[in-house]
């Protein structure tokens, strides 16, 4: 589904990546640890497209397109989802409006025609019933005078409305606590679909990259591989246990290797 070959990138001219290599199957989930400052941030922006970055070497595939001459527009019609670590409030935007927009912008992209009113309401009712979200709160303004967690759950939703194929989530645990992160983390396992799944429905799977520094959210939101980047790229690949060991030891029984 995304394959990242050989990826070099800056901000600001200051370089960031340094050679990074990913590959996501379907239905995968991947998880990017790493301290402050070693890029898994940098990736998440230049995956969406956020023209602050640049990207100076390497390839970005997503579903046999080249993402990287894509506008962020078609990278999130084409099932591109960024959960945002600080979600942005927009004022006089009722949610409502967002997301019938949001919905068909995507079907129309994909050559589909535009849910009517009643289809829409039908669909968000849907939603909401499975990520336990309350409707009162599609009554309002763009996550305007929401909490944390509110605006966390809030992005569950928008998430479960457009049907992502790959999903980022940039350290959505950051600022919840345990009770915000397990009704997040919950949200999205009930959201995904699985390969399994998928096939069933004639859809593609759920993956996802999941960044975050802790493993707190990696024992509700179970990973196939966790990544650990240090100075710009991967410098180790394992399975959930990786998680673990780091939650004990910290990054420095990795990053001594490579210093």
């Amino acid at each position: 589904m995304l394959h990242i070959e050989n990826l070099h990138a800056e901000v600001g001219g200051k370089q960031i990546l340094k050679g990074l290599t990913l590959h996501i199957g379907e239905g995968e989930i991947h998880a990017l640890m790493g301290r402050n400052g070693a890029g898994k941030s940098t990736l998440s922006a230049i995956l969406t497209g956020n023209p602050a970055y640049t990207v100076t070497e390497g390839t970005i595939t997503f579903r046999e397109k080249n993402l990287l001459e894509m506008s962020p527009e078609d990278r999130a019609r084409e099932g591109l989802f960024l959960s945002f670590q600080y979600p942005v409030e927009i004022p006089g935007v009722s949610m409502v409006n967002f997301m019938k927009t949001a919905v068909n912008e995507k079907r129309k992209y994909q050559g589909l025609e535009p849910l009517s009113v009643s289809e829409f309401l039908r669909l968000k009712r849907e939603k909401e019933a499975l990520v336990e979200i309350s409707n009162k709160m599609q009554n309002r303004s763009v996550n305007e005078g929401f909490s944390g967690g509110e605006k966390k759950k809030n992005e569950v939703f928008q998430m479960a409305m457009l049907e992502p194929c790959l999903a980022i989530l940039d350290e959505t645990d950051s600022g919840l606590d345990v009770d915000a992160l397990r009704i997040v983390a919950d949200g999205f396992n009930r959201i995904r679909k699985t390969p399994e799944q998928a096939a069933t429905a004639g859809q593609p799977a759920t993956s996802a990259i999941v960044i975050t520094h802790y493993e707190r959210l990696l024992e509700y939101i179970r990973p196939d591989f966790v990544h650990v980047l240090y100075n710009g790229h991967i410098v180790r690949t394992g399975d959930a246990s990786l998680a673990k060991e780091i939650d004990e030891k910290g990054f420095d029984f990795i990053e001594q290797e490579y210093k």
